[in-house]
C-alpha cells in the first residue's frame, strides 16, 4: 500500500509540474482561436514568446502564460490592468557551520573507543524574486511594456 500512495504523490508531483510549467504550443491547443485570429506577425511573436503593442490579454497569456501579479488602476482617463511576470531564484549565500557531528570509533592501538567532533556545514541560500516584465492593457489591448534587460 506504500507504494501506491507513493507512486500516486508521484504523479500528482510530475502533473503538477507539467500544468506550472506551460509551454506556448500547450497555450495555443488551448485557445487556439486567439492564435488563429491574430495577424501573421503576431504569430510569429506569439510562438517566440514574445509581444508587442496592441496585443489581446489572450495574445499576451499565449506567449507568456498566466501572469504573477494582476493589478487593476483607475485614473481619470479610464482603467488600466497591469499584468506583472517576475523571475523566481535562489543566490547562493555561502556555507554556515549549523552544529557539530560527533563520531565514535575503536582505536585498536589503545584498544578504546575514541570521539571526536566534526562542525556540521551546510550551504545557504536565500530566495529572490524580481520583476521581469510589467504588460499594461487598456481598452482590452497592450499599451505598455516595460522589461528589464540583463546587463
Amino acid at each position: 500500500m506504500n507504494h501506491r500512495l507513493f507512486r500516486t504523490i508521484a504523479l500528482a508531483t510530475s502533473l503538477g509540474f507539467l500544468i506550472g510549467c506551460q509551454s506556448v504550443e500547450s497555450r495555443i491547443k488551448e485557445r487556439p482561436e486567439a492564435f488563429l485570429n491574430a495577424s501573421p506577425s503576431a504569430q510569429d511573436k506569439i510562438l517566440a514568446g514574445g509581444i508587442d503593442l496592441g496585443f489581446t490579454q489572450d495574445q499576451v497569456y499565449l506567449a507568456l502564460g498566466n501572469p504573477d501579479e494582476k493589478r487593476e488602476s483607475i485614473n481619470a482617463d479610464g482603467r488600466s490592468v497591469t499584468w506583472i511576470y517576475n523571475t523566481y531564484y535562489s543566490r547562493y549565500e555561502g556555507d554556515q557551520v549549523v552544529g557539530y557531528q560527533r563520531h565514535v570509533y575503536f582505536d585498536p592501538g589503545i584498544r578504546r573507543y575514541r570521539m571526536y567532533y566534526r562542525p556540521a556545514i551546510v550551504s545557504t541560500y536565500s530566495e529572490h524574486k524580481e520583476e521581469r516584465i510589467r504588460v499594461r492593457f487598456e481598452n482590452g489591448k497592450v499599451a505598455s511594456i516595460d522589461q528589464t534587460k540583463g546587463g
